[in-house]
């Protein structure tokens, strides 16, 4: 191997490791978003399980699931508030 090709290959690593790092952030946002709006839909699953005691019920799509997980618990405390009252 001589020094041409051991300067390809070196260029080759930089640029992947660039193009890695450019796609990382974006997909580490996804992925967060992803498990806080699996968390947000147990959540979900929870207030219904404790409020189907007394006839309350907060439906479970992927609308309230994603409110939740964007605002964590304030997003599910909006969630009851707004069955409550409308």
């Amino acid at each position: 191997m001589d020094f041409s090709n051991g300067l390809t290959i070196l260029a080759c690593i930089i640029v992947l490791w660039i193009v890695g790092k450019v796609f990382s952030i974006p997909l580490k946002a996804i992925m967060k978003l992803i498990v806080n709006s699996i968390l947000g839909g147990i959540l979900i699953f929870f207030i219904n399980l404790v409020g189907s005691t007394f006839g309350f019920h907060i439906g479970l799509n992927i609308a309230t699931a994603i409110l939740v997980g964007v605002l964590g618990i304030p997003g599910a405390v909006l969630l009851v508030v707004l069955k409550l009252f409308m």
